[in-house]
């Protein structure tokens, strides 16, 4: 009898590309001369440097404060010499950024000593997540710690893991499932153990079949942890759509899913946990999905922080003559960089090169009524009449059609027959009514 597959309602279905590096296993990338290691690497307060220019750094060592709850410390990825602390422009803009020569010696600091669940409290495994400077890896960067403390009136009874990497052309989540499912196992449990909880999920898409076995096999004596199979469909990592997929609550709107029970953490952020628990690193390493048509020998990369795309895509053979465009990220959520030197930072998930015959000029027809945006809205928002809306100015009715609820997924984008920039319009009413707040 075929397995249940569970979904939500709404969601598309795009070419996914990602057979140009399922199946390559993830290779060490060669540590920079150079690290660039920007300050903001994560949603909320920007990290503060505590060091200073000639100042010589070890591996791990920790040269930006985290300022206030939601913000998260940053380290070193090499040990060297700190050349110069100045604005840069980064994958999110111009952040200041600590530029230190490696030694080449990855002098480790000495205060990293691994640890085991059992001999933590849960408070200690918060402190040593808040400390390894853990982010959400799937792309949206939010301090994990934040996580790990719920208000008292949210009771958690449900932890899951990610591990649907619906993006298309990324693999860095399934090569991570696939080679170390260990680490996933052990930063669930982690997170189980600092939130109290007993039930936990890891839920991946059916397009893995490699990594649903090798977890569920890893899973099997374990009585209070499941491997729920998804359909595999965008947005399907979605915190929201993944809630409703696994456990069939809904998140009302304007709410946060701890306010239902549930905490939502990437497999790339349990490996994290996992790896600072075990070995008290903190987080100065990722898996990166280098791929695209652009790119001469797409590879998946355990990439240094601070590594910048320009040596990452050297070591993938460079950019193929005619590339047209480099992203961050995925197809659908990435964003175009008008530079390679620009930093792998903590949510780098990977580098797009897209050809220019890949790539065509639209002109946005009329709205014909069809309704397919509303159709395929993950979250049920109409999504036509929101960009309209911000279009003609209308912020006040923007917010009335729940514009802040939109998670940026680009579904009613890709479906719109008439090629209408929803996104960009409803992005461009998100970013208007946030500085108006401020």
């Amino acid at each position: 009898m075929k397995e249940r597959l569970l979904s939500f309602k709404g969601g598309i279905h795009p070419d996914y590309c990602k057979e140009l590096t399922r199946n390559k296993e993830v290779i060490i990338a060669r540590v920079p001369q150079v690290a660039e290691i920007p300050l903001v690497q994560h949603i909320g307060a920007p990290a503060t440097a505590i060091v200073k220019v000639g100042d010589h750094i070890k591996m791990g060592q920790k040269i930006g404060q985290a300022n206030g709850m939601i913000s998260a410390h940053i380290h070193s990825s090499v040990s060297g010499k700190v050349l110069s602390i100045e604005p840069r422009a980064q994958v999110g803009g111009i952040v200041p950024t600590v530029i230190i020569e490696n030694d080449g010696e990855d002098e480790l600091d000495e205060i990293i000593v691994g640890k085991s669940i059992e001999q933590l409290s849960s408070k200690q495994i918060i402190e040593i997540v808040q400390e390894a400077g853990v982010v959400g890896m799937g792309g949206a960067t939010f301090p994990s710690h934040v996580k790990l403390c719920p208000p008292p009136d949210h009771k958690i009874d449900t932890v899951i893991v990610n591990g649907a990497e619906c993006e298309p052309y990324l693999n860095s989540d399934y090569r991570l499932m696939t080679e170390q499912p260990e680490m996933v196992l052990y930063g669930l449990k982690a997170v189980l153990k600092a939130l109290n909880v007993e039930r936990g999920y890891i839920g991946i898409e059916d397009n893995k079949p490699k990594a649903i076995k090798v977890l569920r096999d890893l899973c099997k004596n374990e009585n209070s942890i499941e491997v729920e199979v998804l359909e595999t469909k965008y947005p399907q990592g979605g915190e929201k759509q993944l809630i409703k997929a696994v456990t069939g609550r809904e998140v009302p709107s304007k709410k946060l899913p701890s306010q239902i029970g549930c905490v939502i953490f990437n497999a790339g952020t349990t490996a994290a946990i996992a790896r600072a628990v075990k070995t008290g690193l903190p987080l100065i390493e990722r898996i990166v999905t280098i791929t695209g048509k652009g790119i001469k020998e797409p590879k998946n990369l355990l990439v240094r922080i601070g590594t910048t795309f320009k040596e990452v895509i050297e070591q993938c053979g460079g950019l193929k003559d005619g590339y047209a465009k480099v992203i961050s990220g995925g197809p659908m959520m990435g964003i175009a960089q008008g530079s390679l030197d620009v930093a792998v930072i903590k949510g780098t998930s990977g580098i797009l090169a897209l050809m220019k015959d890949e790539m065509t000029e639209v002109n946005p027809y009329p709205c014909i009524k069809c309704a397919r945006c509303v159709d395929v809205c993950p979250i049920g928002l109409l999504p036509i009449k929101i960009a309209n809306a911000v279009q003609a100015g209308d912020l006040d009715t923007a917010m009335q059609l729940n514009l802040m609820d939109c998670i940026e997924c680009g579904s009613c984008s890709y479906t719109c027959p008439a090629k209408r920039p929803l996104l960009q319009y409803i992005r461009l009413g998100k970013s208007k009514v946030r500085s108006k707040q401020h």
